[in-house]
């Protein structure tokens, strides 16, 4: 996956395209709320996905504008265009803004309401990258944030009213990624705390010992929050009795992905999901068993 990045051209991989799969998250309301044949909201969520898309990309751009410094100290991050200097930041916020400029006008002349869900995003990154990524454990609780904000995103934009049982399983999943994803900085900088604390400040507030609790408790409750989904009455009623079969591709791809992080990988999930053929195939079972029930084959 590394590799493949490597050959994108800079100004394209300073968008991180391959973490446009996170966005996938914006889709989930338009597949759980059986709105796929409705045309017109199809085209509103797939709207949203791309908006969230560039907006996200703005942020990544911004991030590595203002993080350029303390990314050449990272032994992975020291590569990212800015940050080697292949891309110089008067290119970068011309980047920045026609992102943004496209992602405003899908947002309000595509989408059509719910505007504040796509500028809270916004917003809240910004605040993210300036400041509050330095605040320990509230860190992770605002990279959850900018999930649940997708899952909105592909709810209230397009009409479809959001379940409380997917927002929960997506807050804990979501918190369990962001625990993995501090575990796994610390890993890649072996855990020394002049290291850690040079390339992020709040990194030198969280130890391995803790990270690994924190991210035990976020794993459990995210199986414990969905399998309680999947035999709920009002999944039951909405999808059918059988939803429970999901589960274990829910389990597998968690422990997988465990275990890539404790064999020093992991850091990133998008990369993970995309280069480790185990949770490809976890996320294409999860994926094709539910979409059988939801439409009715099984």
């Amino acid at each position: 996956m590394s590799t493949l990045k490597n050959r994108l051209p800079p100004w394209l991989r300073l968008l991180r395209p391959h973490q446009w799969l996170k966005n996938g998250f914006v889709l989930v309301g338009l597949i759980f709320g059986h709105a796929w044949n409705q045309p017109d909201i199809v085209l509103k969520a797939f709207a949203a996905t791309a908006a969230f898309c560039l907006l996200s990309s703005a942020v990544y751009v911004f991030n590595d504008i203002m993080d350029r410094e303390q990314d050449r100290l990272h032994p992975q991050k020291r590569n990212r265009p800015l940050a080697s200097g292949a891309i110089g930041v008067p290119f970068a916020l011309a980047l920045l803004a026609i992102c943004l400029i496209f992602a405003l006008d899908l947002i309000f002349r595509v989408v059509g309401y719910a505007h504040w869900v796509f500028l809270t995003y916004l917003c809240v990154n910004i605040a993210y990258t300036l400041w509050l990524k330095h605040v320990v454990i509230l860190d992770v609780f605002l990279i959850s944030a900018g999930f649940m904000l997708r899952l909105l995103a592909g709810t209230l934009a397009v009409g479809i009213p959001p379940s409380q049982w997917l927002l929960l399983c997506g807050l804990m999943l979501t918190l369990f990624l962001g625990f993995a994803k501090r575990r796994a900085e610390l890993n890649a900088l072996h855990t020394d705390e002049g290291a850690a604390g040079a390339h992020r400040r709040v990194l030198v507030q969280y130890t391995p010992h803790l990270l690994d609790q924190l991210i035990t408790v976020a794993a459990a409750c995210t199986v414990i929050t969905y399998s309680l989904y999947t035999v709920s009455p009002d999944t039951a009623f909405q999808h059918g009795g059988h939803f429970w079969i999901t589960v274990p591709f829910v389990m597998f791809g968690m422990f997988r992905y465990l275990y890539l992080l404790h064999r020093g990988g992991g850091g990133d999930a998008a990369e993970a999901l995309l280069s480790d053929r185990h949770l490809i195939l976890a996320v294409i079972g999860w994926l094709a068993t539910t979409l059988a029930l939801l439409t009715g084959n099984i």
